[in-house]
């Protein structure tokens, strides 16, 4: 039986499947009843975000007959009992579209509410921001277009404005109560008479429409949403028709959102063009897209897959399910989608109703495009009746091949989530039980969880095993954990201890000892030894499946998320520091295992800083992020910051093998910082010469902090490239006078708090002329550099990393991130990118997101 590794409890329990997602920032939401719980993996015991739902008021949709309140199409609003909110559905989207580049999170709530909230960045509170009610845009534009009724049906001069939704306590009112589920009956005033068929007085400054009993029902339906999930980041094509939003970038999300009605609403979320982390009403740019009619029933499951990522033209896969059983696959005609700028149908088209309707309602479903085989799609159906089917197809000639149903479950399925890139499924049922699943070829098979857990369990973690259901399963960005939500069974809780504070829990299991096909590699085995409480098999799968994703990780599609790779490693190092050594190594060399069987780690390490000119930038940064938090995780950022780290209380073997780490991530470092000065360089003289020639300048990344630059390569003059020498040199000789027309250029700094002049000393931080001035009376203030442009940075809220902790008031361009190696020719390199790609805020020596460094006592996300 797998063993946790750590457990969180939570003070509410989930009611819907899917009631856990893990986002692209390494944040986990659980959907508990009213509440929406955020939690750091990281620091499961930490601080939490918290969403509360509140109650809501009701749209003015109309009013009906009484004879017809117990009519069949009304009979579920009527019996409804639901008396408190409650959440349904969450969503994460991808990283960029907050107004901190970070996530936004999708809410649906069983009285069909959907909202988008952002993490708190400068608030400084736990409750999350809403940012966009989605509903109330959704009624604004059905009640414009009068539902799509006949102007004979009903008068639209009745509808009210938005702002004049009624009151909840309204005493006199038949109307839509915003749950979908629940029509308030009321009395009705003297004057209003069942036979009239005009618009009734409801309250004093109120008026609505009478409507037929199927109106309403259709009204109500139109206006509950029961699911939600986010499309992968797409890209308007320049010659679009389709501007973007004011303040908007191209690249966008389409928000799918499932109703009663058997329709699905797409809304169009729009990256900004500049990220901040100081101001906090920053408007959300959200459009409808249009509507789509996918079941003839209630839509219940919803999933997407990117299938090409083509910036012309890309295509995407919708997955969705309904209560009737019925499943369709629709693929989506991104090109008309992307052009369009009117609310119309989108354009999908059927690809396959892989299971007809009349058969038992799906509960979940969740497509993957995998990586290795982008041309196959795999589908993962979960039913009410606890089993669920798994589908796939070749897309190159739309062949799909059933692979089987599985009676996993006695009761409804409440999670499924795909692992490894499509070759591991785990699946959840309300019946308490977790299944691991392998796909190899054409066949699943059951598998178990693997066992054994690396390092020690959480000491904090003291919950009890007395769990009655599960309500949904996420798996990390990195692939190695799993996080189980699951309730407690009140029956068998200490009523006085555990009952009253313990409702559910998040349970995370190890799964990067699963065996994949990928684990027979033989070289794998060379080095592997027995280490106590693991046998080697299962070592060989670790390492396996943690260098495959460290490959992984060097697409740069996929954000750099590392926190579960570097958790794995840190558990290991506590028990078996030679067996984390040795993966390293092997990942370091992975293009040329063979060669380096034989060799020691100091020669193979030697070897890797001579590669580092010819290496990823995506990889060296995979390469820092581990570096500092696994080989010299005791070393704290600041002493490896300043090259100042104090190993000699190490001693001995240790002390050199951490020197020889140490040198080797400094290497990576100034590697990086010689790029980034480079292609600042270069940059500059490109303007410069556009400017000679009079050639207008596109918008996009500003170059800074050149004077900086010019200095630090003056300092460090004998270790860099001939390439960067010549660059400074040709920068040194420009026109000052001009080169202010085409990016900012200081040469001396003042102190943010005395205005004394700041010399540049170290591109890390800086100390101020304060006390000399002063004639050694007044303070030195110690300052931070930008990580970025070398600048000190402001006393204003600036851009943080987690991992090196290092401080950014500038942002590095995005075609740094892409090279592929140190450029033979920066000039080249340069010109032949676009400068009018809006840059995300990325670290440049983790890759990481940066963020807003919030205290102690709130959440904050950890990738790595």
């Amino acid at each position: 039986m797998a063993s946790r590794f750590q457990a969180a409890s939570l003070v509410a329990s989930p009611s819907y499947p899917n009631a856990v997602a893990w986002s692209d920032e390494n944040l986990i939401a659980v959907s508990t009843g009213h509440l929406v719980t955020i939690l750091n993996p990281a620091l499961p015991f930490g601080p939490r975000g918290l969403i509360t739902i509140p109650a809501n008021k009701p749209f003015p949709i109309g009013v009906i007959e009484r004879q017809d309140l117990y009519s069949g199409c009304l009979l579920s609003t009527c019996l409804s009992r639901d008396i408190r909110p409650c959440v349904r559905s969450i969503s994460w989207s991808h990283i960029g579209l907050a107004p901190n580049a970070g996530c936004l999170l999708a809410i649906c709530t069983i009285e069909g509410r959907v909202k988008l909230y952002r993490a708190p960045f400068c608030e400084f509170q736990v409750e999350w921001v809403e940012v966009v009610d989605i509903t109330d845009m959704l009624y604004d534009y059905l009640a414009n277009i009068s539902f799509g009724e006949s102007e004979t049906a009903v008068s639209s001069d009745a509808f009210q404005p938005h702002s004049d939704k009624l009151e909840g306590n309204n005493p006199l009112q038949i109307v839509y109560k915003r749950t979908s589920k629940a029509i308030s009956l009321k009395k009705i005033g003297e004057d209003c008479t069942s036979k009239t068929r005009s618009l009734k007085k409801i309250g004093e400054d109120c008026t609505l429409p009478l409507v037929t009993v199927n109106q309403y029902a259709s009204r109500n339906a139109m206006l509950s949403s029961l699911v939600v999930a986010w499309s992968p980041v797409l890209r308007l094509p320049p010659e679009t028709d389709s501007a973007p939003p004011d303040n908007s970038s191209n690249c966008f999300s389409l928000l799918a959102v499932g109703g009663k009605s058997g329709k699905i609403s797409f809304w169009r979320v729009h990256e900004p063009l500049s990220y901040t982390v100081e101001h906090s009403r920053v408007p959300v740019s959200v459009m409808l897209a249009g509507f789509h009619q996918a079941h003839d029933t209630w839509v219940t499951a919803i999933s997407w897959a990117l299938l090409t990522s083509d910036a012309s033209s890309p295509q995407v896969l919708l997955a969705t399910g309904s209560t009737d059983g019925s499943v369709k696959i629709w693929l989506e005609y991104s090109e008309k989608l992307l052009k369009s700028s009117e609310v119309n149908d989108p354009p999908f088209s059927l690809l396959k109703e892989v299971i007809n309707a009349g058969s038992v309602p799906v509960s979940v479903l969740t497509l993957i495009v995998p990586v290795q085989s982008p041309q196959k799609m795999f589908l993962a159906v979960g039913k009410g009746c606890g089993s669920f089917e798994v589908w796939i197809c070749d897309l190159s000639i739309r062949k799909f091949d059933r692979i089987g149903s599985y009676n996993a479950h006695d009761h409804v399925v409440t999670g499924l989530a795909w692992a490894f890139d499509g070759c591991c499924l785990y699946s959840c049922s309300q019946d308490n039980s977790v299944h691991s699943w392998n796909l190899c070829g054409n066949s699943l098979h059951e598998v178990p969880i693997p066992p054994n857990t690396p390092g020690v369990k959480n000491p904090a973690d003291d919950l009890p095993y007395l769990f009655g259901s599960c309500y949904g399963v996420a798996v990390s960005p990195g692939n190695l954990v799993v996080a189980v939500a699951r309730g407690f069974d009140a029956g068998l809780l200490n009523p006085m201890y555990q009952a009253r504070t313990q409702k559910a829990a998040i349970e995370f299991f190890w799964i990067g000892g699963q065996q994949l096909e990928s684990s027979t590699n033989r070289n794998l085995e060379f080095g592997i030894e027995n280490f106590p409480g693991f046998p080697k098999k299962e070592l060989i799968y670790w390492e396996c499946n943690m260098l495959w994703y460290l490959c992984q990780y060097e697409h740069l599609d996929k954000p750099l998320v590392v926190w579960d790779i570097v958790a794995a490693l840190l558990a290991f190092k506590q028990s078996a520091p030679k067996y984390v050594e040795l993966v390293l190594v092997k990942w370091l060399s992975v293009s040329n295992v063979e060669s380096h069987l034989g060799l020691s780690t100091g020669k193979i390490l030697s070897h890797a800083s001579r590669t580092f000119s010819n290496t990823t930038t995506r990889k060296l940064h995979l390469f820092n992020i581990i570096c500092r938090h696994v080989v010299l995780s005791e070393l704290k950022a600041d002493k490896i910051n300043s090259k100042q780290p104090n190993l000699e209380e190490f001693g001995g073997a240790e002390e050199e093998k951490l020197k020889l780490w140490m040198e080797l991530l400094l290497c990576s470092e100034r590697e990086l910082r010689e790029r980034l000065v480079g292609f600042t360089f270069s940059t500059v003289l490109g303007l410069m010469s556009s400017l000679a020639e009079k050639v207008s300048r596109a918008e996009g990344w500003d170059p800074v902090g050149l004077a900086q630059m010019e200095q630090w390569v003056a300092l460090n003059y004998d270790h860099v490239q001939d390439q960067l020498k010549l660059l400074a040199s040709e920068v040194r000789n420009l026109d000052k006078r001009k080169l202010h027309s085409v990016c900012e250029y200081v040469a001396g700094e003042q102190c943010s708090y005395c205005s004394a002049s700041v010399p540049f000393e170290s591109p890390e931080i800086a100390f101020c002329q304060g006390a000399k001035r002063s004639g050694g009376v007044g303070q030195s203030h110690k300052l931070a550099r930008c990580a970025v442009c070398m600048q000190v940075c402001p006393a204003t809220p600036s851009w943080f990393c987690t991992c090196c902790q290092r401080y950014s008031s500038k942002l590095a361009p995005p075609q740094f991130f892409l090279m592929p190696r140190y450029p033979l020719d920066f000039k080249s390199s340069t010109e032949s990118c676009t400068l009018n790609n809006f840059s995300k805020p990325f670290c440049p020596f983790c890759g990481i997101l940066l963020q807003r460094l919030q205290p102690v006592f709130l959440l904050s996300a950890s990738p790595a």
